[in-house]
């Protein structure tokens, strides 16, 4: 999948997993995107799967302020 497409794959998984809005988890990508947490997913196209969005998709949300403020949400 292309590089967007796998972003969207990750927002998607986050709001579908954790049951955050759209705009939560385009929040969380974005500021993970920020800390170039994206960057060899960039680089590496090999790194843009499914099962890794789900990865990355559990890492983000978890390391996410909302993750910290809803204890019991799915992780």
């Amino acid at each position: 999948m292309t590089y967007e497409e796998y972003l969207d794959e990750v927002t998607t998984l986050i709001v579908e997993k954790y049951g955050v809005t759209d705009a939560a988890a385009i929040r969380i990508v974005v500021a993970a995107q920020d800390k170039e947490y994206f960057v060899m997913h960039d680089d590496k196209p090999e790194m843009r799967t499914v099962e890794r969005a789900h990865t990355d998709a559990r890492t983000l949300y978890q390391a996410s302020s909302l993750a910290k403020a809803a204890p019991g949400k799915k992780k």
